[in-house]
């Protein structure tokens, strides 16, 4: 990609949580000695998973290297330590949901944690960052990919299995995950945002700027007031380059067209209320059956299957994807509609008459195998 061409894109940045264990797909926690030992690596309340953070890149595929390198980097650190591994999912799959293993017990957000939430917090997800500078722009983004999320998180829905069961969900995480402050309004500007915040954070309902727990929020250096990215956090853990790539790609192409059109907001059509009830029920229906579901689609108010939906999206975005220079890294979204996400193939696994737990180390061991071959020596 040319100069020129790169300097058209977005700034992006990725987050990883991840499961710790063992080869057979059995969840244990070294959060903290991880982050003591590692520069970069950050704990979670539950010492069970651990957080990298990437810095923001333009260029997709320096980006996905960076994020992989810091994976490999943890591999190592794993193996060394004893024989330890990455497990795949997005929930205590085959055990462990019904006690908290406090990464910090001196951490008092972390025992409020513990104590308002329990491990209903305790999952792994791949968040997905978009530079936008323009305050009003970030908002307005915001505003219409909270109304569009539960397209990502039935495309990655990765969490069919809870303490050694079939759950009935696609995405259990998101199920169960508890979406904190219960009532959050889609913001009208930057003010209303700054001042809605402030007020929670005045009251206690919000113990820090990012004790605000949604699919999508504003976030920056100093939130509230100072802003630079949108943030999706709706995703299950995406482990696969290529599906991370056909994510990212997604989000930035949809916001891309976003700022390049005002006229692309929810608030022009209906009030808050209509909206926040939408998604809601977009995003229960997407956590419940994924790619299977059926939802109401935001512009037109029909009720559409999600497969037609994100087909549907990809038709609109693919010119802007091309005009930027990334029109590859979108076209696998469509590749999985029809192979299915990591739940849907977990589950059919699962009529076949395996278990979770057959299941899990499986795919703990093609998850490494995975990252051997993307990244040779440096994951081996």
């Amino acid at each position: 990609m040319s100069e020129e061409r790169e300097a058209t894109l977005l700034t992006k940045g990725l987050e990883e949580e991840v499961y710790t264990g063992t080869p057979d797909g059995q969840i244990v926690g070294m959060s903290d000695r991880i982050a003591a030992e590692l520069s970069g690596f950050l704990t979670e309340p539950d010492r069970r998973n651990v957080e990298f953070v990437t810095e923001p890149y333009r260029d997709y595929d320096e980006l996905i290297e960076r994020l992989m390198s810091q994976r490999c980097q943890l591999r190592r650190f794993l193996t060394e330590l004893g024989g330890y591994t990455l497990i795949p999912g997005a929930t205590l799959s085959l055990g462990g949901a019904d006690f908290f293993q406090l990464s910090d017990p001196d951490n008092h957000y972390y025992c409020h944690i513990r104590d308002t939430y329990g491990t209903h917090v305790v999952t792994a997800s791949s968040h997905l960052n978009i530079g936008v500078e323009d305050r009003e722009s970030l908002l307005r983004a915001y505003r219409v990919i909270r109304c569009e999320a539960a397209m990502y998180l039935a495309w990655t829905a990765a969490s069919p299995f809870l303490n050694g069961d079939v759950t009935g969900f696609h995405s259990t995480r998101w199920h169960i995950f508890p979406k904190t402050p219960k009532v959050v309004p889609f913001f009208r500007d930057y003010a209303h945002f700054v001042e809605w915040v402030e007020v929670r954070l005045a009251d206690g309902s919000m113990r820090n700027p990012r004790h605000l727990w949604l699919s999508v929020r504003p976030n920056g250096p100093a939130s509230p007031r100072k802003l630079s990215r949108l943030e999706l956090r709706i995703c299950d853990r995406v482990s696969g380059p290529v599906d991370l790539k056909g994510m990212v790609s997604l989000l930035e192409a949809r916001v891309h067209s976003i700022l390049a059109d005002e006229t692309i907001d929810p608030l022009l059509q209906g009030d808050d209320e209509h909206w926040q009830a939408l998604a809601a029920d977009n995003e229960e229906a997407a956590a419940r059956d994924s790619l299977d579901a059926e939802i109401r689609e935001w512009r037109s108010g029909k009720t559409l299957p999600m497969r037609d939906w994100i087909a549907a999206m990809v038709d609109e975005l693919r010119p802007v994807a091309h005009a930027h220079g990334f029109e590859d890294h979108l076209l696998p979204v469509l590749e999985r509609l029809e192979s299915g996400n990591t739940a849907q193939r977990w589950l059919e696994k699962i009529r076949r008459g395996e278990t979770p737990q057959h299941i899990l180390a499986e795919a703990t061991a093609e998850m490494a195998e995975q990252d051997k071959e993307v990244m040779g020596a440096e994951c081996a």
